[in-house]
């Protein structure tokens, strides 16, 4: 019995990754749109009816006002404010390394390291 479960386990997952390939990737506001309802739907099902109010809320404020060039700008600007951030961290760097003080190097070195990945994230964004 244990077996048959987690054959028809195996068979669920691969029909719904098939079924994920054959559609199209959403991008801009359609799969923000996409995003807020299957939040949504996770809401519903928990029973966590605050939350899907607040997620309704925010889906009605999307369809009203997302536009995709709008949300390309935001996300444009987002990426070149991480790397404003990555330049000062890097410079933050350079004059604790020139100091000399191990203890700033390491939070530079942490701090610098945390802007790259947001800049990694916001440059991921823009992709999509």
């Amino acid at each position: 019995m244990k077996r048959i479960s987690t054959l028809f386990l195996l068979a669920t997952f691969a029909l719904s990754a098939h079924a994920a390939e054959d559609r199209p990737a959403l991008t801009g506001c359609a799969a923000k749109r996409q995003a807020i309802s299957e939040q949504i739907e996770q809401a519903k099902a928990h029973g966590n009816s605050e939350q899907q109010a607040g997620l309704e809320k925010a889906l009605s404020e999307v369809a009203a006002n997302c536009t995709d060039a709008g949300l390309r700008k935001e996300r444009e600007q987002k990426v070149l404010d991480a790397r404003h951030e990555v330049n000062q961290r890097t410079k933050d760097l350079d004059k604790a390394m020139k100091k000399g003080d191990p203890e700033k190097i390491n939070k530079r070195k942490d701090k610098l390291a945390e802007a790259k990945k947001e800049l990694q994230e916001a440059v991921d964004d823009l992709e999509r």
